[in-house]
C-alpha cells in the first residue's frame, strides 16, 4: 500500500514551483488561479523572492500548500491508499484526496496564516527541537515547569520532538533538557508557539472559517495529526482541524499507524525531503520516495 504525505512549513526554498510553472500547462493554470484568489502575486515570491521573503507565515503557509497540492494534480498515477499532512501538510493532504475542493483549501491555509501571525502578535512565544530524549521524558519536563506554558507541539520521530511555549517556559525548559541529557536543544527560528494553548485566538479565527467551507468525502484514508488514525467522517476531519492548531502534530505515532494498517511505501509530495527522513527515523524499513 502506498501513502502520500505532504510537508508543512518550513519545506519552502527560494524558486519553489517554477519548473512546475514552467513546464506544465495546468500547473501554471492552476499557479495563475492561485494569484487571483490571494489577491498578490505570490508566485512572484515563491520564483524569484529571498529565503527571507518567503518566511514570512503569510506567504510561507500558501507556497508550500501550492506547490504540494498542483504537484499532486499534475502527477499522473496519484493514486493514494491513504494520505497525512505534517501541519499545514494536511490541508494539502485533503485537497489531494478530495475533501476540500482547491479554491476552498487556499482561502482556508491563508485564514490560517494570518490568524497564526496575529496570536504571535498576541503572545510573544517560541519553539525549539530537543535531540537525544525520550518523549516520555521530554513531556515530563514540559509538565514540571510551573507558570509558564510549555506543551509538546511536534512528535517528528524517535529522538526528535519539539516543544513550544512561552519565551520565558522555552529558556527554562532548554536548560532542564540540556541537564537530563538532550544531545541539542536548539531555539527554532518560527514567529511564535504553533501547536500550544497560544494560538488559541487563531484557533477560533479559524473554526468559523472551516465550519463555513464545504468538505466532501474523500476518495481515501487521511491520518490527521491530532488523532493519528485514518479518518472519513467528514465532521471528524474538520473537528481534528480545527484542534489541530492548539494540539501536538502527533507525526510519529500517525507513521506507525499507517504501517501497521499496511503501508510499505511513503511518496512525499511537495517541497524538500523532510518527511522522506523523518519517516525513515520512524520505520526503517519503509521504501520512500519524493515527487
Amino acid at each position: 500500500m502506498k501513502a502520500f504525505v505532504f510537508p508543512g512549513q518550513g519545506a519552502q526554498f527560494p524558486g519553489m514551483g517554477k519548473d512546475l510553472y514552467e513546464n506544465n500547462p495546468k500547473a501554471k493554470e492552476l499557479f495563475e488561479q492561485a494569484n487571483d484568489i490571494l489577491g498578490f502575486r505570490i508566485t512572484d515570491v515563491m520564483f524569484d523572492g529571498t529565503a527571507e521573503e518567503l518566511k514570512q507565515t503569510q506567504v510561507t503557509q500558501p507556497a508550500i500548500f501550492l506547490h504540494s497540492v498542483i504537484l499532486a494534480k499534475t502527477t499522473p498515477d496519484f493514486n493514494p491508499d491513504m494520505v497525512a499532512g505534517h501541519s499545514l501538510g494536511e490541508f494539502s493532504a485533503l485537497v489531494a484526496n478530495g475533501v476540500l475542493a482547491f479554491e476552498d483549501g487556499l482561502k482556508l491555509v491563508y485564514q490560517r496564516a494570518m490568524a497564526m501571525q496575529e496570536a504571535c502578535e498576541i503572545n510573544p512565544s517560541a519553539m525549539a527541537a530537543i535531540l537525544g530524549l525520550d518523549d516520555e521524558k521530554v513531556e515530563e519536563i514540559c509538565a514540571s515547569i510551573k507558570d509558564e506554558i510549555v506543551v509538546p507541539a511536534n512528535y517528528n520521530c524517535p529522538g526528535q520532538l519539539v516543544i513550544s511555549g512561552s519565551n520565558r517556559g522555552i529558556e527554562i525548559a532548554c536548560e532542564k533538557m540540556k541537564e537530563a541529557g538532550a544531545k541539542r536543544a536548539l531555539p527554532l527560528p518560527v514567529g511564535g508557539a504553533f501547536h500550544s494553548p497560544l494560538m488559541e485566538p487563531a484557533r477560533e479565527k479559524l473554526q468559523k472559517a472551516i465550519e463555513n467551507t464545504s468538505f466532501n468525502p474523500g476518495t481515501c484514508p487521511i491520518y490527521q495529526n491530532v488523532s493519528t488514525t485514518a479518518v472519513t467522517d467528514v465532521n471528524e476531519i474538520k473537528a481534528n482541524l480545527i484542534a489541530q492548531l492548539t494540539a501536538p502534530v502527533k507525526w510519529t505515532q500517525s507513521v506507525k499507524n499507517m504501517v501497521k494498517d499496511g503501508v510499505t511505501e511513503f511518496v512525499e509530495c511537495g517541497p524538500g525531503k523532510v518527511l522522506q527522513g523523518l519517516v525513515k527515523k520512524i520505520h526503517p524499513e519503509a521504501i520512500v520516495s519524493g515527487l
